[in-house]
């Protein structure tokens, strides 16, 4: 599947938030790409493929999070792993930091929309939740995120 590749990196790093480690990561990946060879067919709009992919990853990284019914924690070696927003290297660590903090759900969602560029019917439609509800995480993340980096402003 030549086509999966193009999205590849991309389903990593999704795999990676919620995996926390290379290895689950990439077996996250290989998981998709046989779900998705497997289940081409249930694709209804190809426009959507990236999409349909995501989706895949994240169901699949869910699943096997509650599976192992484990929370491994961050190291702060493997932030440097995440995708990095173009700014300064402190300030993008310290974000990747903060956005650690958010619940699984506002992870989610703040990566799709500002890493992944989604727009919030496209992650509604990935995570199957109602558009309200998209809203209303991302703002909430929003304000928590805004409330940890003033304290470490504060304290910094």
């Amino acid at each position: 599947m030549k086509i999966f590749q193009m999205y590849e990196a991309d389903i990593y790093r999704m795999a990676f938030v919620y995996m926390k480690n290379e290895q689950d990561a990439l077996d996250i990946v290989q998981e998709t790409a046989y779900k998705a060879f497997d289940k081409i067919e249930t694709l209804k709009e190809p426009a959507y493929f990236k999409t349909w992919l995501v989706k895949i990853a994240i169901s699949s990284s869910l699943n096997r999070l509650k599976q192992l019914q484990r929370i491994i924690p961050m190291q702060v070696d493997q932030l440097v792993e995440l995708p990095t927003i173009k700014t300064d290297a402190a300030l993008s660590l310290l974000l990747k930091q903060l956005i650690n903090e958010l619940t699984t759900e506002e992870k989610g969602i703040v990566l799709l929309k500002f890493y992944e560029d989604y727009t919030f019917k496209e992650i509604a439609d990935t995570l199957q939740m109602p558009l309200g509800s998209v809203k209303s995480t991302l703002y909430r993340a929003h304000k928590k995120l805004r409330y940890q980096m003033e304290e470490v402003d504060f304290y910094g």
